[in-house]
């Protein structure tokens, strides 16, 4: 066994295994040298504070690749302008390598319009603080919906929720002020549904019920009636009703009949007119109540003292009986004699 191993042939046999092992470690090597151009490095340029555009230039001058990524925007910087570098100027780094630019955008971020129609304008005021917009002007515009938000406009035009606009954008904003009063209701008879209600809503009216007398749906039936009637005075948001058919007003005159007889009110026109008299204006007599008498207050008698009596007490009370009067009491009087009579 151990003399087989010793046979000159099995020993060619290993050294020359050995001998391929070490070539193809070696080409192996010498192949990662050249893919990956070891040896060969060149510093990164200084391309802080330049333009995108340049530094993209400079690095592609120096054999090097970039990539782009943009921070939040400041507009302490000029749009566009580098403001960091990966790796750091200076590094060397292998031909080829991909240097990291974080360049200063256009502007601030997009933000999208809140959804603040039909709010409350004070909350939606807020709303669009908050995202970062600006109500440049506030445009109040008829409209039964009074202090809530119509529209909202960009640059003059209108915009929807949910569109992406720069941030810090001016914004206007068209508010409601409330609904106009006695405005004349539209005639819309003869017109289609289609026409009458753009010319329902070009007045500030609401639309109400249609009534199709075939019972469809067709926008392209002819109005014949409405109601409230054409020239009325009403207030803006009030709603109109229509009937509608494929025929013309004139053929359906018995229906508006009744439908008059229904909606309109019916005058008498055979009752005299009510006669007003103006009645003369008496002032009436304003009754005065006199005036209370001023209340006097009642003085206090005080007892006089006995200029007599100076050496006792003033406070002492008189203990003298009151003395009888001395006028004699009336006698009463004598009858009358009785007079003689001489013979």
């Amino acid at each position: 066994m151990l003399k087989s191993l010793f046979n000159w042939k099995v020993l060619l046999n290993l050294v020359l295994a050995a001998g391929v092992f070490v070539g193809l470690v070696y080409l192996t090597f010498r192949w990662l040298e050249y893919h990956t151009n070891h040896g060969q490095e060149v510093p990164v340029p200084n391309v802080i504070n330049k333009s995108v555009h340049d530094a993209v230039k400079i690095l592609e001058d120096a054999g090097l690749d970039y990539e782009v990524d943009s921070a939040a925007y400041n507009p302490k910087y000029r749009p566009l302008q580098v403001l960091k570098v990966y790796p750091s100027p200076g590094s060397r780094v292998k031909d080829g390598r991909a240097i990291q630019l974080m360049v200063n955008p256009k502007s601030w971020a997009p933000v999208a319009i809140p959804d603040v129609i039909n709010k409350y304008s004070g909350l939606a005021f807020q709303r669009l603080e908050q995202v970062g917009l600006k109500v440049s002007d506030t445009i109040y515009e008829p409209s039964i919906q009074k202090d809530a938000v119509l529209r909202i406009l960009f640059k003059g035009n209108p915009i929807k929720p949910g569109t992406k606009i720069p941030r810090f954008s001016l914004v206007d904003v068209v508010v409601g002020s409330g609904p106009l009063r006695n405005i004349s209701v539209p005639n819309v008879v003869g017109l289609t549904v289609k026409e009458a209600k753009m010319v329902i809503a070009r007045n500030l009216f609401e639309l109400g019920s249609v009534n199709h007398e075939d019972g469809g749906n067709d926008d392209s039936d002819i109005v014949y009636y409405q109601d409230p009637a054409s020239g009325d005075i009403r207030d803006q948001g009030m709603q109109i009703d229509l009937w509608a058919s494929k025929k013309t007003p004139a053929e359906l005159r018995n229906k508006i009949n009744e439908l008059n007889s229904i909606y309109r009110m019916k005058i008498d026109t055979t009752l005299p007119p009510i006669r007003y008299e103006e009645v003369p204006y008496v002032d009436e007599p304003v009754i005065t109540e006199p005036a209370p008498a001023p209340v006097v207050p009642q003085r206090k008698e005080v007892p006089k003292q006995d200029p007599a009596k100076s050496g006792t007490s003033a406070t002492k009370a008189p203990t003298d009986k009151p003395k009888a009067s001395a006028t004699p009491a009336s006698q009463p009087q004598d009858k009358p004699k009785a007079k003689k009579v001489i013979n």
